[in-house]
């Protein structure tokens, strides 16, 4: 009896081990693991951007956050933000549009098949001034994650989002992403990645195209802090963006 107690402590704290904090930052690319049913995960940051073109130098501070909830063994309920939005050349500030969203797992990722899963999320036009968004943009993406050797993996992420242009012409536009993780140690893991966070015709605002690299320090089974930086690789992409970021679930 005592012998069975033992094996299923062992057990349990085995399953705490493996069942640690798995967030959707600081890397653009999602993964495609759903929280378990009734757990709640929040993920915010406070972000930084600069962009200069003709002369002018812009800069946009942020407090990008999302809300995940377990709604089953596959399904997770998802509400995202830009939050509280400031910036500078021209001057502006105001909140960000509100998103819903869904994210679907098809297949649990394991050493000999990958992680797979759909996202679908609807951007809502419910910020404030210059930073409201025209009617509502639908996006949805193809998640997929590989197991590699030495703790390495493979994320990897395509897919449309319907937006309107200046003119108030909706567009569809495609999104393709590649995030390779980088083990450092069992706490901190790195990454790099490339990102066609949008890619669109020059009268849709072009391609915005992405170089980026961060770390992600895992606290506890619950919590984890992250830091990110990523360089813009053509005219229509902010030329800087970084972000610190802090997930907790609950």
């Amino acid at each position: 009896m005592r012998f069975a107690l033992l094996l299923l402590l062992a057990a349990g704290a085995a399953a705490r081990a493996d069942d640690a904090i798995s967030p959707d930052r600081p890397d653009f690319t999602n993964g495609p693991d759903v929280l378990a049913a009734g757990r709640l995960q929040i993920e915010t940051s406070g972000a930084w951007q600069r962009d200069s073109a003709d002369g002018l130098t812009t800069r946009l501070r942020s407090t990008p956050t999302l809300l995940r909830l377990g709604l089953g063994h596959s399904l997770e309920l998802r509400l995202d933000s830009a939050g509280a939005l400031r910036q500078s050349g021209p001057h502006a500030s105001g909140r960000g549009d509100l998103g819903l969203g869904f994210k679907w797992q098809l297949q649990e990722g394991d050493a000999n098949q990958p992680g797979l899963g759909w996202l679908f999320d609807l951007q809502t036009p419910t910020g404030s001034g210059p930073f409201k968004g025209h009617g509502l943009r639908p996006s949805l993406n193809f998640l997929a994650q590989w197991q590699l050797p030495a703790g390495y993996s493979l994320g990897t992420m395509a897919g449309l989002l319907v937006d309107r242009n200046d003119a108030d012409q909706r567009y569809t536009a495609g999104v393709l992403s590649a995030s390779l993780g980088i083990p450092v140690n069992d706490r901190l893991r790195g990454f790099a990645e490339l990102a066609g966070q949008r890619l669109a015709s020059a009268r849709n605002g072009g391609n915005v195209v992405t170089l980026g690299t961060g770390l992600a320090w895992q606290l506890t089974d619950d919590a984890q802090l992250d830091a990110a930086a990523f360089r813009g690789l053509n005219r229509s992409t902010p030329d800087w963006a970084c972000t610190v970021g802090l997930s907790l679930r609950f």
